[in-house]
């Protein structure tokens, strides 16, 4: 049976609330499924709190997904089973949250000096339910206004690295993530190796972390073949997911294109630490 553990709601950037994607998940048959919205842990809070989590019908996993401080390449900490409630994710959470407000006001002043008819109102219209407002959010409000015809556009002439309109955004350290994410009952995972560009650092990493996604949809046959030896090498577990965001998502477009076998979801479902309260 398939599982997917590797997906993004409307409280980061997703394009779906977190019931539609537990319906959608339930609805094609997936067994173990999990939320890893990034830096932000709303939307299992949502589900939690409105008594749609846990439920009967699927093994839901509250995860998170953070990006790492690295000046030379793009590191993506997942964790799997951790205590939403938790203080130290928490002010962790809010610490990367105040971070991005102070970068997209920045990012908005860049923009309207550039002459682009742009409110920070009209990006959060756009991202909603989302504290997690990132250059997605104002690339979409862009095209909303009719400034550019794509967010592809919009990223390649103004808000990609080195663009006009970037401004650099607080990351903490790959320790600092691993560390939090323990405390908070949880297993620290390595997201998409692949995009690391860097072998020698994902090896590296694989001494720090308890997990690789091996499984994703931007990795050729070779490259999960590698994650899958690294994680035998380091005694990791072996995970997988979409990475769905729905229109914006990178590899798929419809949650169930790509999923994983549950023998390796069910092992990080049965980490589940007992202290976690979820």
């Amino acid at each position: 049976m398939p599982s997917d553990l590797h997906t993004h709601t409307i409280f980061s950037d997703g394009s779906y609330s977190p019931e539609e994607l537990v319906t959608m998940a339930k609805n094609i048959g997936l067994i173990y499924f999990a939320i890893t919205d990034h830096d932000t842990v709303d939307g299992v809070k949502y589900l939690y709190e409105n008594g749609v989590y846990p439920d009967r019908g699927i093994k839901i996993i509250p995860g998170v997904e953070f990006s790492a401080n690295n000046a030379d390449h793009d590191i993506h900490i997942v964790g799997y089973n951790i205590d939403i409630y938790n203080g130290a994710l928490s002010d962790m959470i809010n610490e990367i949250s105040e971070a991005r407000w102070t970068r997209f006001s920045e990012i908005i002043k860049l923009l309207q000096s550039k002459k682009y008819n742009i409110r920070e109102a009209d990006v959060l219209q756009v991202a909603g339910s989302s504290r997690s407002i990132g250059r997605f959010h104002i690339a979409r409000a862009l095209v909303k206004k009719g400034e550019f015809k794509t967010v592809r556009e919009a990223f390649e002439k103004m808000l990609g690295k080195d663009k006009p309109a970037y401004a650099p955004r607080y990351f903490p350290e790959v320790e600092e993530i691993i560390d939090v994410i323990h405390q908070a009952g949880g297993q620290a995972i390595l997201a998409h190796p692949k995009l690391v560009e860097n072998d020698s650092l994902v090896e590296n990493l694989c001494t720090k972390i308890d997990g690789i996604e091996a499984f994703y949809p931007g990795h050729q046959i070779q490259d999960t073949q590698l994650y899958l030896k690294l994680a035998e090498k380091f005694n990791l577990l072996a995970v997988g997911g979409s990475d769905f965001h729905g229109a914006a998502s990178r590899f798929v477009n419809a949650l169930g294109e790509f999923t994983i076998d549950d023998n390796f979801a069910k092992k990080i479902y049965e980490k589940r630490r007992e202290h976690s309260r979820l």
